[in-house]
């Protein structure tokens, strides 16, 4: 019962931390353009051909 005690508020913490996280990446734009870093794979780079 006592370890309940100390591992209730450490995971509410954790919890609380990683929220804050997610809504910081909110904030500075980390979920805007989810697309374009799958299609950028698509597209060839002019500097990169061998020739």
């Amino acid at each position: 019962m006592n370890g309940l005690i100390l591992l209730i508020p450490i995971a509410l913490g954790l919890g609380l931390l990683g929220l804050a996280a997610f809504f910081w990446s909110l904030r500075q734009g980390q979920f805007e353009d989810l697309d374009g870093a799958a299609l950028r794979i698509f597209v060839e780079d002019e500097e990169n051909r061998p020739s």
